[in-house]
């Protein structure tokens, strides 16, 4: 069963200007994104953020594929 995003991330104008973040703290969803694309492990993450739980970061994964659905995609060119 796929996680319910909506229970873990929201958006609130008044905490970093709007973006994304797991409730309850100031951790964005682009933040977490970032982190896991230098190649920190789950595990570090809930390491060093002990305020994150596991579906917190599930949450994470879901919201962004639903917001990757939503936009148009095109081909990337290699170079």
């Amino acid at each position: 069963m796929a996680i319910n995003w909506k229970k873990h991330i929201n958006s609130n104008p008044d905490i970093l200007v709007g973006k994304p973040v797991v409730k309850g703290t100031r951790l964005s969803v682009d933040f977490l994104l970032g982190l896991l694309a230098k190649g920190w492990s789950e595990k570090q993450i809930l390491k060093n953020y002990p305020s994150l739980k596991t579906d917190s970061l599930q949450a994470v994964f879901a919201f962004a594929a639903e917001c990757m659905r939503e936009e148009a995609l095109f081909s990337i060119s290699k170079r």
